[in-house]
């Protein structure tokens, strides 16, 4: 009974909140354990983070964010209170839910709402292999500086450009099979910039036309055709 009477209320809560929201994407956020202090919806505006909306709490962590969004991209949720913990998310049309806690506020977030946010959490799953190996081959190699093995180095050194290859092929795949999601070119921009040209051309090329014309499909076009320029 308790439990259903904190659903009605929740519901209550943010179906009251939403009135005063005109944008196009809602952002329903609930944080366990925040009292007080000043919520920020924020996204990249060119090369520079803009507050596009923002709450001010007073006893309740319930409350809804708004903006007006053309194609997905990605958003940020931070607290004035804990600056170093932000949380990151895809943005759409629609709802999206995102439930948190005060305590651990980035890392304990469950995001609903966004089918780009669920494509870039289920390459995020898979990357960590990647990070958790790097930071193996990363200890290695203090180890072996610490030793002056310079046969172990060398082979470290060969792993680690092996296993970043590795990484380059795997991301180039997930973006081709996933080419209908602006999560795709996104990707390219963040995870494959220094990677070979052609595995660029490879992602762009496999895009769909909805998502060429999107703000990361449009970016990743632009920034292919400033490298090849570069090179001429």
């Amino acid at each position: 009974m308790k439990k259903l009477i904190s659903c009605i209320i929740l519901i209550s809560v943010l179906a009251a909140c939403t009135k005063d929201k005109t944008g196009n994407m809602l952002v329903k956020v609930s944080v366990d354990g925040l009292k007080k202090g000043t919520v920020y919806l924020q996204k990249m505006k060119d090369t520079v983070l803009v507050s596009v909306d923002s709450v001010e709490i007073n006893g309740d962590g319930i409350f809804v964010l708004s903006d007006e969004i053309e194609t997905p991209e990605v958003y940020i949720v931070s607290l004035d209170k804990i600056a170093s913990e932000k949380i990151t998310f895809f943005g759409e049309k629609g709802e999206i839910t995102i439930n948190s806690r005060v305590e651990k506020f980035a890392t304990s977030a469950k995001i609903t709402g966004s089918k780009n946010q669920e494509k870039l959490e289920e390459y995020k799953a898979m990357s960590k292999k990647f990070t958790g190996k790097q930071l193996d081959l990363l200890k290695e190699k203090f180890e072996a500086h610490q030793k002056n093995d310079t046969a172990l180095i060398a082979k470290i050194l060969k792993d680690e450009k092996s296993l970043l290859k590795r990484k380059y092929y795997y991301t180039t795949n997930f973006a081709v099979v996933n080419a209908d999601f602006e999560t795709a070119p996104y990707l390219a921009l963040t995870e494959l910039y220094n990677a070979n040209i052609k595995l660029l051309d490879t992602v762009n090329n496999s895009l769909t036309e909805k998502v060429k014309l999107s703000k990361y499909g449009k970016e990743l076009d632009k920034f292919i055709k400033e490298i090849k320029q570069s090179e001429n």
